[in-house]
């Protein structure tokens, strides 16, 4: 049993909107078990419309449309698939009622358009749509053939597939099983490099492992099909210890958590604090920081010392070491940090001084070269030389770059925790 999702909407190809739609239908899919292997988006277009219908009509025994279910001539969803099946349309009165209803409690008169949105092909069972006025339709036009249509509004969607779509597939006997995946998040390790020491692993059946990667980190996806999600996490917990042991520290996280997250809470648990000094993210490290709830317990504050005279001024740069070694530079860096941690009295400073672009490269300091600045307990500073290279764009590479600060800390942090755990280990 799969099933195919056909999102209908010019503005869709011409990237006026995200398709969130396809996404969230998608993971809906997987917690039912049901599989799905095409998507499609196609414009407000009655023959290439059918010409997808007819397609997937052939390969699958679910079809979900969202979109076109609106009151304007371009919204053609709904009669294209009943005229793709040869089946009249037939003017619901129930529909008509509960528009106007809708409308009267607006405080508006429905318009003559919004009668349109009452066609719906003859046979079918009305979705209802709890908030707005376009009702989804439940079809079985012939055997082994179920059609789901749902308006694009997300909101209204999700409604309307929680709450009727739902429980309509599982009393079908569809959803017995569900798809469930956990999400291991790695940093510092190429996609290339992490596949190769886990390769035996892309052999799986159930479950399986599948990598991803994007904006500087690596993704491993675990997935395991099973009755309900206890047997599920079962199979997948020992392949995931597995693949965390071979990983080592470039393993981060799981699902939702960030670097940002992560580094908060090995510093909660220390009861230690931290302060900041930016330059080329101008801010960006400050707000992955508190973008995290509850990070005033171990993040202090931080300076964005843009200008060479801030650097100086604030946080105590040498102006000697500026001008022989550049703002960007170890030296600099580990003085920014050293510097704002003791401006501010924490257990631990973090700076980042780097080139952005598109332009101040040069040929020993090209686009992407940047420094990080460690700062720790007592008077022990070090640095990190991390390069982005220039492909990534000026946006990428703040946010690699800010990154790949956290993860420095990460690092260090986890070193100190194991230290105070084995004081005798060499």
């Amino acid at each position: 049993m799969t099933a195919e999702i056909i999102c209908v909407g010019t503005e869709m190809l011409l990237g006026d909107i995200l398709n969130s739609n396809a996404q969230y239908l998608a993971q809906q899919l997987a917690q039912l078990g049901i599989p799905h292997y095409y998507q499609t988006v196609v414009g407000d277009n009655p023959e290439r419309l059918k010409e997808v219908i007819e397609i997937a009509a052939s390969r699958v025994q679910i079809l979900i449309f969202t979109g076109g279910l609106g009151p304007t001539p371009d919204d053609l969803t709904c009669e294209t698939i009943a005229d793709f099946f040869g089946v009249p349309l037939k003017e619901r009165a129930d529909i008509i009622e509960d528009i106007a209803e809708k409308f009267a409690q607006r405080g508006r008169v429905m318009s003559a358009n919004n009668r349109k949105q009452a066609l719906i092909p003859q046979g079918a069972e009305i979705l209802p749509n709890p908030t707005g006025t376009a009702p989804g339709i439940i079809w079985q036009p012939r055997p082994g053939l179920t059609i789901f249509t749902f308006p694009g509004v997300p909101s209204e969607m999700y409604q309307m597939w929680t709450q009727t779509a739902v429980p309509f597939l599982k009393s079908q006997g569809w959803g017995k099983e569900i798809i469930y995946s956990r999400s291991l998040r790695f940093w510092g390790i190429g996609e290339s490099a992490l596949a190769e020491k886990v390769a035996p692993y892309f052999n799986l059946t159930n479950p399986t492992v599948a990598p991803y990667a994007g904006k500087g980190e690596v993704r491993l996806r675990i997935s395991a099909k099973a009755t309900d999600s206890t047997t599920a996490e079962a199979l997948i917990t020992p392949i995931e210890k597995q693949l965390i042991e071979i990983a080592g520290l470039d393993y981060y996280g799981a699902n939702d958590d960030t670097l940002a997250s992560v580094v908060g809470n090995l510093l909660r648990s220390s009861g230690e604090t931290l302060s900041i000094a930016e330059s080329c993210t101008g801010g960006g490290l400050g707000q992955m920081l508190t973008e995290i709830p509850g990070s005033s317990d171990y993040f202090w504050g931080g300076v964005i010392a843009y200008d060479n005279s801030v650097k100086i001024g604030l946080l105590g740069v040498n102006p000697e070491d500026l001008e022989k070694f550049g703002a960007v530079s170890a030296t600099v860096a580990e003085q920014m940090a050293a510097g704002v941690k003791n401006r501010l009295s924490t257990t631990w400073g973090l700076s980042i001084t780097g080139i952005a672009g598109p332009t101040g490269g040069t040929e020993t300091k090209p686009v992407g070269l940047v420094y990080i600045g460690l700062a720790g307990p007592g008077d022990e500073v070090t640095s990190f030389e991390h390069h982005l290279g220039t492909i990534r764009g000026r946006s990428l590479i703040r946010y690699v770059g800010g990154n790949s600060a956290l993860d420095n800390l990460r690092r260090r942090l986890l070193s100190t925790i194991f230290k105070k755990l084995n004081p005798g280990f060499l």
